[in-house]
């Protein structure tokens, strides 16, 4: 999505109903510091908010991730193209999640290591090899909380059995066995587990 046209639009459509950026930001419960972060294309409006912002500006959602009001002729082709874009974004936004969580991965294992291999080999008071090895587990166990839930959270995992591809819960990711990326999980469609792939589309 084009962003700076986006909030050019946005302030048009502002200034023809009469609003500043504070009035706006007021009728819709924000600062004006985001009205104009949107304005100016560092942000788009969050998507709590989008409905009624586009109620204040007399205009569509379409029209509004657009960036222009959409003619009725051809208003099913933009909104075709806006989701396909909406869709190509999201995958190229879980295959960076998904490059992350390795990096984060790698960081945790190296913090949770260091300290234990530290405690292990260097003479010192006992409480002092205790405190080491915590220091280090902490941070890992953090770590390794924020790998799981990306892995939750970017792509899809897709049923050997029906082909159905989901997004698992929290609670279901963490009871999962699992061999890298692919993990034995129940799907929600045909009932059955089996071991499924990570998979980035859901076409």
């Amino acid at each position: 999505m084009d962003q700076v046209k986006i909030g050019r639009f946005i302030a048009q459509r502002r200034k023809n109903a009469g609003l500043t950026q504070m009035q706006l930001a007021e009728k819709l419960g924000i600062t004006d510091r985001a009205v104009s972060k949107w304005e100016t294309g560092r942000a788009m409006p969050d998507s709590a908010i989008m409905l009624e912002l586009c109620a204040i500006l007399s205009i569509s959602v379409n029209d509004l991730l657009c960036g222009e009001v959409v003619l009725v002729e051809n208003y099913n082709k933009e909104l075709e193209n806006r989701l396909l874009e909406m869709v190509r974004e999201k995958e190229q936004s879980d295959r960076h999640l998904l490059v992350l969580e390795w990096v984060v991965g790698i960081f945790s294992c190296i913090i949770l290591f260091v300290p234990i291999f530290l405690a292990a080999f260097l003479d010192m008071e006992e409480w002092k090899r205790v405190l080491i090895c915590f220091s280090g587990f902490l941070p890992a166990f953090v770590g390794f909380f924020f790998t799981l839930r990306i892995e939750q959270v970017a792509g899809y995992y897709e049923c050997r059995f029906c082909g159905h591809k989901y997004v698992p819960n929290y609670k279901a990711m963490c009871r999962a066995m699992h061999m890298g990326r692919t993990r034995y999980l129940q799907c929600p469609h045909c009932q059955k587990k089996s071991w499924q792939k990570k998979v980035i589309s859901k076409d």
